[in-house]
This record gives structure tokens, sequence and C-alpha cells, in this order.
């Protein structure tokens, strides 16, 4: 099982990489890594936090989809009706963007530190972007 580590001040999660469910989805991301970047909150979706990727394209299809991720659960949407994006459920959350619903590769699920999940959400939530820093374990 390969592990992620994701940072942000003295928040740490530690998630694992659903390989066998979502095989390119994680192999695009590990050539992403180590990802410096901020986590800005969600506009349409709920209780999410979000990294916007624009008109970058990997070419990935769809593996693993969902449009409902629990908290703790990573999704990469590879682009299309909205921009490319990894975003970050840390509650109640239904993907979309202002076109409607959309789907994404659920590829990460945190399994450490979701405890503290929820107060790091909010504080994006409240406080702005945060700074973050994801890397292989």
């Amino acid at each position: 099982m390969e592990k992620v580590e994701i940072k942000s001040g003295d928040h740490v999660f530690i998630g694992k990489l659903l390989t066998e469910e979502a095989p390119e989805t994680c192999r695009v991301f590990k050539e992403m890594l180590p990802l410096r970047s901020r986590f800005i909150h969600v506009r349409w979706s709920g209780e999410g936090i979000w990294i916007p990727y624009g008109d970058l394209r990997t070419g990935l299809a769809y593996e693993n989809h969902t449009s409902h991720p629990a908290a703790g659960e990573m999704l990469l949407y590879p682009g299309g009706i909205s921009e490319m994006e990894i975003i970050m459920s840390y509650g109640r959350c239904c993907f979309a963007s202002q076109h409607g619903q959309l789907s994404g590769n659920h590829f990460l699920t945190v399994t450490e530190g979701l405890e503290d999940l929820y107060d790091f959400g909010r504080k994006v939530l409240w406080e702005g972007a945060q700074d973050i820093e994801i890397h292989l374990l």
C-alpha cells in the first residue's frame, strides 16, 4: 500500500493511494509529486477544499469516479465541463461546478489525521487559502 503525507502548517494527514481502484489516476498523481500548492475552499460543492489546475489536461478518463466523496476522500477531476482540479472532502460534499454536478476519480483516502480534517477545512473556509505540501512516504 502506497501512502502520502499531506502537510499544511501544524496539520498532517496520511492517506493511502487507491492503486487497484484507480491505477491511472494514481500514476498521474504520483507524477505530480512532490506537490506544493494551496488548498482553497470550494465554491459549489459544500464542505470541500480544492486545488485548481485550469486548462491542464492529463489524458485521464473516468475510473472509480464519484460525485459524493466522503470526508477524507480525494478526487481528481480530469477536466472537461469544468477545469481540472483535485478536491478533498472534509464533510458533506456533492462535487459540482457552476455548470452543475461533476464526477471525479477517487484515488486517495485519508487514513490518519481524519479527526482534524473538519477543523482544517473550516480554517480554509474562514482564514483563506492554506499552503500545502504532498509527497510520497
